[in-house]
């Protein structure tokens, strides 16, 4: 079984540089409520474009491409998608909209998650979204001469569902006790979940 120890973090030594983006973060967050009351129509605005922004970054690294009119359009839902890939950025913009418009209500969970990636796949590939890898996966880096070289071994498909439930439940039992800095929690959790690369296209 794996496990995850976030303790280890309340000893961590930030630098200054990281320090001062944790506060100011902080200190946007705390002007966003000001925005919602009195800015909102710009506020919308802005989480419109961070949507495009998002997917297609998101997908563009996954090598999945359209044009930046089809995306603006595909995120306005104002047409349906033509090919493969815009059948997986359309699923992409539905996942993104349920995490902006209910993030409150989602809890981190094993089950939660495969029921996102569920949502990912529902137009492109319905059968393959929702289940975690059936067949172990590698990190491989393309050498310049041709050849391949391992760089990393992610979990085994055995191994997988156990491991990301035990992340979830650590995840929450450290944001719970509240002695480690979020932020923090975020992202080693993120580093993690990229560790143990839980399906089979990707994360």
């Amino acid at each position: 079984m794996r496990t995850f120890d976030y303790s280890k973090l309340q000893n961590c030594t930030l630098d200054t540089e990281i320090l001062g983006f944790i506060s100011k973060i902080r200190e946007y967050k705390g002007r966003q409520e000001l925005f919602v009351h009195q800015k909102k129509d710009k506020l919308d605005k802005l989480v419109e474009i961070a949507k495009i922004q998002s997917t297609e970054s998101s997908n563009k690294i996954e090598g999945i491409v359209t044009t930046e009119s089809r995306i603006k359009q595909l995120v306005a839902d104002k047409t349906t998608p033509r090919n493969r890939d815009e059948k997986e950025i359309m699923g992409y913009c539905d996942v993104l909209n349920i995490i902006h418009e209910n993030f409150e209500y989602i809890p981190l969970s094993s089950n939660y998650i495969l029921q996102l990636h569920k949502y990912l796949y529902q137009y492109s590939s319905p059968d393959f979204g929702g289940k975690f890898k059936n067949v172990q996966n590698y990190i491989v880096a393309t050498m310049p001469d041709g050849s391949s070289r391992t760089l990393f071994t992610p979990l085994t498909p055995i191994e997988t569902p156990e491991a990301v439930q035990n992340l979830c439940e650590t995840f929450y039992r450290a944001i719970e006790l509240g002695e480690i800095e979020p932020l923090l929690l975020i992202a080693n959790f993120i580093k993690d979940f990229l560790c143990i690369h839980p399906f089979n296209d990707g994360n």
